[in-house]
């Protein structure tokens, strides 16, 4: 009987234990996460004052894990390494000639399952819950960007952005807003598009 007691007790407070354990795991992880993106931002910044131009865009561009140009592409340019977009031409790092290093992330410590860092065999940089960190360029050089959370045009600056670059992180959903989840990932309130009651992470607020 005492050996059932002391297991019901160890039960309870398990319970009691856990959700507080996740809580605090979360907002570790929407911490890093946003430490990631003012990184992210610094870096495209630190290149368009060294090279007086933003980097892989000619136009407007939303740059996610599979667009073209990718988020890889981005982060080879930026970490000076040639490959990707920056693949030498004539000798020479296309995107970035002086192979100047504007940020440096961390390799994922799964390669498999990349969470936290960069995929050496993509080049792709995955945040915390193993989404492709986004980020929006004004390759337009018109100082705005358009808002990624159309449903929810509340977020600082509505539907516009007059912003040079943004990023974001999807959460632990992962997907834009509290919208559907992707396969493998837990779902959380709100709507697709939405970043109010979703668990995203912007650069912006």
């Amino acid at each position: 009987m005492e050996l059932f007691t002391v297991i019901a007790v160890i039960a309870i407070l398990i319970g009691i234990a856990y959700p507080a354990f996740t809580s605090v795991m979360e907002r570790a992880r929407k911490t890093q996460a946003k430490n990631d993106l003012t990184q992210i931002v610094t870096a495209v910044n630190a290149y368009y004052t060294e090279y007086g131009k933003y980097p892989i865009v000619a136009a407007d561009r939303v740059i996610t894990g599979t667009s073209a140009p990718s988020n890889a592409d981005l982060f080879y340019s930026l970490r000076a390494i040639a490959l990707g977009a920056n693949a030498p031409v004539n000798g020479v790092p296309a995107v970035n000639p002086r192979q100047i290093v504007f940020i440096q992330p961390p390799v994922a410590k799964d390669q498999t399952s990349p969470k936290s860092g960069i995929q050496n065999s993509t080049g792709t940089w995955y945040d915390p819950w193993g989404s492709p960190y986004n980020i929006a360029i004004d390759g337009n050089y018109d100082n705005s960007l358009a808002n990624p959370y159309s449903a929810d045009p509340s977020p600082p600056g509505g539907s516009t952005l007059y912003i040079g670059v943004v990023t974001w992180a999807f959460g632990k959903n992962g997907v834009l807003g509290g919208g559907a989840p992707a396969a493998g990932f837990t779902n959380e309130p709100g709507t697709a598009g939405n970043f109010s009651g979703s668990g995203d992470v912007i650069s912006w607020q």
